[in-house]
């Protein structure tokens, strides 16, 4: 099928700001239902427009396909505002699509990250064009699991987004318009080169390269609490609006991992969804790292994202009545399969308690793990110095480097697993094929020197070999065990139950393989230090680092325990 473009039409928004918009059609005289994109990112660079579908196949399959730079971004008028602009601009833009000569009136939106952001926030208002949505690796806030986690500062992804992604994007953009020199631009390449190195300056705060480029930063690291500036734009907060059924993609190595999970469990049973999550991490769906391969059909490619965003748009723009499909498709690590399931989380989990041993022994050397609880049993204890924290290797991460997203996911932990700062919880080697899908949960018993500090904990297949590849993984800071809109400081040397968020994967431990869990105090540059203090750490330095003596119970009054999602079908 031949198509039409049309490139840079204005689009007026309802305060007659222009935002640059691209249409992809078939070159015929009939209207067909639009499928909008909204992005931040240059709508002008093939790799992010064909990120999370190939937009060419889905005009062919009769669809009018419409691409939009966000307001303040490349070629569209007006100034950039992260997450709050996109509410109305969204609205205005399917409006806009489904009154053009063009369309029959029908608009879906679709796109990953930030684009899946536009998603939600439009769908929020409720829009009566938008019949559906396709986000893809997005999340239910700006909050919890995007720009914190655990109430822990997301610090490495926060930083390289602002830098490498904004504000590079303004840079070239002012360049283009004769606002800035090369000068300019060279000088927010290089500041875009030298984030590793950033993340360790002090205060966070104290970010003078962002100041003009990507002045947003500040409000982010200002507002370390679940406030009213996070709720005015949180999906979360507004599901009863929303009437749009959506296809949900995500990643068991994504970011927004918890977010996706979450929007179809809390929409499921009120407007259609679908929940597909492969192998993938943020930015990188390829399933081929460079410590693990999970084959060919690990891919999106393979998997075929674009044939199931077309039949999901011609059910629901072109009310075609399609087969029935179950609800949710997984790929399932370990035999490295899809599989088709009824629903998330699985309707047969069993919830299975590993307990926390260590018999007298350091855990870092020696802990146990298992299905019995503990008697009398000694707590484990080490010091976390904000001054040496733990490295991130692998997992939901995305730091700067080559591949981004490759350098992210199934990644070896035995280096980590060597310092005295780490505790290893390790179960025998297993006498047959264990899977573990569904969400995952960690209960520490916990006593702190410190009025505040970050516990983590790791879930970690360790292979007969000793690879230990993460799976997934999370954090808790303490001050916010009860609500990370109140905070509450710790009283020293007495003991808390923590509850710690670890996300959720879909694995098979293999006969022979065995379950570890890993606790520690930092995770570092992925989420920011904890200086222990019971300050506001965005504004602290190294003068106010103190060494925490914090210490894991394990014993009847206080079981420390792992809670993982079994499935055990014959």
């Amino acid at each position: 099928m031949d198509l039409t473009i049309e490139k840079n039409l204005q689009v007026p928004m309802r305060d007659g700001i222009g935002l640059a918009t691209d249409v992809y059609r078939p070159d015929a005289d009939s209207r067909f239902p639009v499928v909008l994109m909204r992005l931040p990112y240059n709508k002008e660079i093939p790799v992010l427009l064909f990120l999370s579908g190939d937009i060419l196949r889905i005009a062919q399959a009769g669809f009018a396909v419409v691409v939009q730079d966000c307001r303040g971004t490349f070629q569209s008028e007006g100034e950039f505002s992260p997450y709050f602009q996109e509410a109305e601009d969204g609205v205005d833009a399917i409006a806009w699509a489904a009154q053009q000569k063009w369309s029959n009136g029908s608009v879906g939106m679709m796109g990953a990250s930030y684009y899946g952001a536009t998603q939600w926030l439009a769908a929020c208002e409720n829009p009566p064009a938008l019949k559906a949505i396709a986000p893809f690796i997005t999340t239910d806030q700006y909050y919890d699991m995007w720009t914190y986690q655990g109430g822990a500062f997301q610090l490495g992804f926060m930083l390289q987004w602002a830098t490498a992604t904004f504000g590079i994007g303004e840079m070239s953009r002012r360049l283009q318009g004769g606002q800035a020199e090369r000068e300019d631009f060279q000088a927010a390449i290089e500041s875009a080169d030298g984030v590793s190195q950033r993340y360790w300056h002090l205060p966070i705060a104290d970010q003078p390269q962002l100041e003009n480029l990507a002045p947003y930063f500040s409000d982010w690291v200002e507002h370390p609490e679940y406030d009213d500036f996070w709720r005015a734009t949180a999906p979360r907060e507004r599901y009863a609006n929303v009437n749009a059924p959506a296809l949900n993609f995500g990643g068991w190595y994504d970011l927004f991992l918890g977010g996706t999970l979450a929007n179809y469990q809390n929409l499921k049973n009120r407007v259609a969804q679908r929940l597909i999550v492969g192998p993938w991490s943020h930015g990188y769906n390829g399933g081929v790292y460079p410590e693990r391969n999970f084959g060919t059909l690990a891919s999106d490619g393979a998997a075929d994202v674009t044939s199931e965003q077309i039949r999901w748009f011609k059910r629901w723009l072109k009310n075609e009545d399609i087969d029935s499909e179950p609800r949710v498709k997984l790929f399932i690590m370990g035999p490295d399969i899809w599989r088709e399931e009824a629903d998330w989380p699985l309707p047969d989990t069993i919830w299975r308690e590993y307990y926390l041993h260590s018999d007298g022994m350091a855990a870092s050397i020696g802990g146990s793990m298992d299905l019995f609880p503990p008697s009398k049993e000694s707590a484990d204890t080490y010091k976390y110095d904000p001054a040496n924290p733990v490295p991130t290797v692998g997992g939901a991460s995305f730091l700067p480097g080559l591949f981004i997203g490759a350098n992210a996911g199934p990644r070896d932990q035995r280096a980590v697993e060597q310092r005295n700062d780490v505790l290893c919880y390790t179960t025998a080697p297993l006498e047959r094929d264990t899977e573990i899908t569904g969400p995952v949960k960690l209960i520490l018993y916990v006593r702190s020197s410190a009025l505040d500090t970050d516990f983590t904990g790791k879930l970690v297949d360790v292979d007969p070999n000793g690879r230990a590849l993460i799976l997934t993984d999370g954090i808790l800071r303490a001050r916010y065990r009860e609500s990370f809109s109140t905070p509450k400081f710790l009283t020293p040397g007495e003991v808390y139950r923590l509850e710690i968020d670890l996300v959720a994967t879909a694995n098979v431990f293999m006969q022979g393989h065995k379950i570890r869990l890993e606790i520690s105090s930092s995770n570092f540059p992925r989420f920011d230090r904890n200086t222990n203090s019971g300050g506001i750490i965005a504004h602290e330095t190294e003068a106010n680092f103190i060494i925490a003596n914090n210490e894991i119970l394990h014993d009847e009054t206080y079981p420390s325990h792992l809670v993982l999602p079994a499935i055990e079908r014959n």
